[in-house]
């Protein structure tokens, strides 16, 4: 091998940053003209390995810089300065369906990034790189606190940003899968909002009790945070995905508790028996089960469990009661919820009621059900396991790869905004930027 090509210098500045954070990968010292791959793998804790890659040319001084240089092709193409990133797939054999989720946010995600001669698609591990980097990505800035919940009978675990506070508080809700999910949380917390991630469906007093939370569980929820002393207690909001929108909408028109300062609402809908409990809620969408459909590839399409929108008062949240600011994030090729013709519903709702003013829509071309961070890795079918079921289906998200992940990075920018505009209000805090942690 040419002894400057054994000189590739390879950098990725920050190679510690936060997981919504841009980094910039360049590759200097190789030959004007030289055909390269940058490959990223990541193995995720439960032992799978995530790989993307992508094909470059070196300008006339020999560098690549992914910020500016187009991929040729890969797992992605044309300049996608994070597309390394959001282009992560299960490496070849690899159990099918997956997706990545960090379950272990006091651990950074560890991203090896290598350049590899010539225009490659696989065998990466059987090769030595001609460089090669470790990117951490966190969750947790420094400083942010990870306190577990068990009070009031909850199981939710509260994220803290670095300092004395007082700071703005937020509930965070996920969907029909369960568990305790706090990477959001943890970002959040990362961005200056107290955050308190809530299993409301695997909670431990389901698994002890075998009965489903009731609506209080929520409001117990909220006064955790309203109770917290370093929270403001007059400054608290909901972020709800999927399921988590149900109970947000219902929280946010319905509840005598939670005073709400502003609502965000990521692909779910408005549709629900406006009086039940979660487990009425489940019982509704299930009882339209054989509106279930399957793909070719016997993928299950939900989203027409809930259609055609019911005209019925009790079906449905009347938003047009609604107080607070309301931010309602859409992709429009979601193939779970009817969550464009929600959303086109509640438009229509509020503007008849005289409140629509409070409405903020993003609706995304082209994007799916999990609107996740951004960054993270696209799937667009994965497997899964309803709480209500337990069978285990592959379900169909819906969306395109380089279409949803824009989508994620300009919903989380514009979500941070609504959050800050509403729950900060304009004042400067002082809260601190944790780029280049």
């Amino acid at each position: 091998m040419d002894r400057k090509q054994c000189c590739v210098k390879l950098s990725v500045q920050p190679s510690r940053g936060l997981m919504d954070e841009k980094f910039i990968v360049l590759v200097q010292n190789v030959f004007p003209g030289f055909q390269l791959t940058l490959h990223a793998l990541y193995k995720c804790e439960d032992g799978h390995s995530w790989e993307a890659f992508a094909h470059y040319t070196a300008s006339a001084i020999g560098t690549v810089n992914i910020s500016e240089d187009p991929s040729l092709g890969g797992t992605y193409s044309g300049v996608e300065p994070m597309g390394l990133l959001w282009s992560l797939r299960p490496v070849p054999g690899s159990k099918p369906w997956l997706r990545m989720r960090k379950m272990n946010v006091q651990t950074p995600m560890e991203v090896t990034i290598s350049v590899y001669p010539g225009y490659q698609t696989e065998g990466f591990l059987d090769q030595v790189p001609l460089a090669g980097v470790v990117v951490e990505r966190w969750y947790m800035a420094p400083g942010v606190r990870r306190i577990p919940v068990t009070e009031a009978g909850l199981t939710a675990t509260l994220f803290l940003p670095p300092g004395p506070g007082p700071f703005p508080g937020l509930l965070d809700l996920w969907g029909g899968g369960g568990k305790l999910v706090e990477y959001r949380s943890a970002l959040l917390a990362s961005h200056g909002f107290a955050s308190l991630a809530l299993d409301y469906l695997t909670a431990k007093v389901t698994i002890e009790t075998g009965k489903m939370v009731d609506n209080q569980y929520f409001e117990r929820a909220y006064k955790v945070l309203e109770q917290h002393p370093q929270i403001l207690s007059s400054r608290i909001a909901i972020i709800g995905l999927s399921l988590g929108t149900s109970i947000t909408l219902k929280m946010a028109v319905y509840s005598q508790v939670a005073k709400l300062r502003c609502v965000v609402c990521i692909s779910g809908s408005h549709v629900q028996p406006v009086d039940g409990s979660v487990e009425q809620i489940m019982s509704f969408f299930n009882k339209n089960a054989e509106k279930t459909r399957f793909n070719n590839e016997n993928h299950m399409i939900c989203r027409d469990l809930l259609l055609p929108i019911p005209t019925d008062p009790s079906l449905k949240v009347d938003v047009g009661q609604l107080q607070c600011p309301l931010l309602l994030v859409v992709g429009e090729d979601d193939q779970n919820w009817p969550t464009h013709e929600s959303a086109m519903d509640i438009k229509e709702m509020m503007e008849r009621a005289g409140n629509s003013h409070l409405l903020t829509l993003l609706s995304y071309p082209d994007t799916g059900h999990l609107i996740e961070p951004p960054f993270t890795p696209f799937a667009k079918a994965s497997s899964f396991r309803a709480v209500s079921s337990r069978q285990k289906l592959v379900a169909l998200w819906g969306g395109e790869t380089a279409a949803h992940s824009r989508a994620q990075e300009d919903a989380w920018r514009k979500t941070l905004v609504f959050l800050r505009a509403n729950l900060y209000g304009g004042v400067n805090t002082g809260i601190a930027s944790f780029s280049n942690l």
